[in-house]
């Protein structure tokens, strides 16, 4: 029933000092706003991670030319041991019947043009199964065909962004682009993944593999047969990733004459260990963006300790005369904690507002690459640490009110 009371009388003393209220809630608001803000940035970048390496499903394993200190596909100014014949070899079903599909595929830097319009990007010369392994969605027109592979035909499959920018004010499908001042025909082009940066299928374009190792890029020979820059390799059950894995680094091993003592002349990368890692580096990345508001989140808590110092000192007269009529200090120092516990809730219940403001104009960000996504978990921690905030920073200054002598309070001018 005192609580209740004092929530009257808490609530009250802040509409009588308006001003000074909002000015004490600003820290506080300003604080979860922050934390919210920056958690739901890291969650938006842990999402939009985890969908990109699951869009390529998890029993896919990447084998990329060059050992672990190297990451192959730079353009081919250097022959790699990674070939055509390793690629045959692993697609056999007779020593390897877990593989489903082995993908290579022989990727270069290129410049694309068209009409003045101009962009440099990653082309990657594949075959069409690369559209199936990796989940391409194609968003007009269609994939490169075998025939196309097998005739060398100059066609290109353009990512999203590339599309818009070799054509800005026109449909790229069926229009004809430059890659290295060669003429190719775009036959297709992929839906927005919304990714950005390197690697990202949004800034790419696709070619069959015969035109890239032939007349594109003039790819290297490695005892007679086109190099690779990697393979594609789908497995049949996503629980014999690890096996599987295993048998390709043999049989690799033993094509490439490796002895026991030396290293590794390719990489593996298995797609449910690296999902694993990017959730983790997402986690600390959400957790470090968190620390940064929380720490606006302690200056706003200060601050609320401050002007309840300064709220104790003015009403020094008032306490004394709750005392002289029989008040005593625990009703004194649960008034004064209510009412910080009250600026600090109601300024964590603004902030979590301003939160979703903030994310709503953060994601009209041109060409910002995924959502703010603020977690309802987020939420009740932000209004549970500002609560905690009026517990802990108030109860000083509610203290040194109980401290009062009453009679030098009714003195106090």
């Amino acid at each position: 029933m005192k609580i209740v009371r004092y929530l009257r009388v808490a609530v009250e003393s802040i509409l009588a000092n308006k001003l000074r209220a909002s000015l004490t809630m600003l820290g506080i608001i300003i604080g979860v706003a922050a934390v919210l803000t920056t958690m739901g940035i890291g969650s938006g970048a842990a999402a939009n991670i985890t969908n990109q390496v699951q869009s390529q499903g998890t029993n896919l394993l990447t084998v990329n030319a060059g050992g672990s200190n190297g990451f192959g596909g730079g353009g081919g100014s250097s022959v790699t041991t990674l070939t055509m014949d390793d690629a045959a070899a692993l697609a056999d079903q007779q020593t390897h019947p877990d593989i489903a599909v082995v993908v290579p595929d022989y990727t270069a830097q290129a410049t694309l043009t068209n009409a003045g319009q101009s962009t440099n990007s990653q082309v990657v010369g594949t075959l069409p199964d690369y559209a199936t392994v990796r989940n391409l969605t194609i968003a007009e027109g269609s994939f490169f065909t075998s025939d196309e592979v097998t005739n060398s035909t100059a066609v290109i499959v353009l990512g999203a962004t590339v599309a818009s920018d070799l054509f800005p004010n026109a449909d790229a499908l069926n229009q004809t682009v430059r890659v290295n001042d060669q003429p190719f025909q775009v036959v297709g082009i992929l839906q927005s993944t919304g990714g950005a940066g390197f690697g990202s299928n949004d800034q790419r374009g696709f070619v069959p593999l015969s035109v890239a190792q032939g007349r594109l890029f003039n790819a290297p020979r490695y005892r007679g047969v086109y190099t690779i820059s990697s393979m594609s390799i789908q497995v049949k059950d996503a629980s014999q990733m690890d096996l599987v894995q295993q048998q390709i680094e043999q049989t690799l091993r033993l094509r490439h004459g490796l002895n026991p003592t030396d290293n590794n002349d390719f990489t593996i990368f298995n797609q449910a260990s690296l999902l694993q890692v990017a959730g983790t580096i997402a986690q600390t990345l959400t957790v470090f963006l968190g620390s940064i508001g929380a720490v606006s989140l302690l200056v706003g808590g200060i601050g609320i300790m401050n002007i309840m110092l300064v709220s104790v000192t003015e009403r020094t007269r008032e306490i004394g005369l709750r005392k002289a009529i029989g008040a005593h200090d625990n009703d004194i120092l649960l008034q004064f904690v209510i009412e910080a516990l009250v600026l600090c809730t109601l300024g964590g219940v603004i902030g979590m507002g301003m939160s979703y403001g903030i994310g709503y104009l953060v994601e009209k960000i041109p060409n910002f690459p995924f959502p703010v996504v603020i977690q309802p978990a987020a939420l009740l921690l932000a209004l549970g640490v500002s609560s905690a905030c009026g517990l802990v920073f108030g109860f000083y200054p509610a203290l040194r009110a109980t401290r009062l002598d009453p009679i030098e309070a009714l003195r106090y001018e």
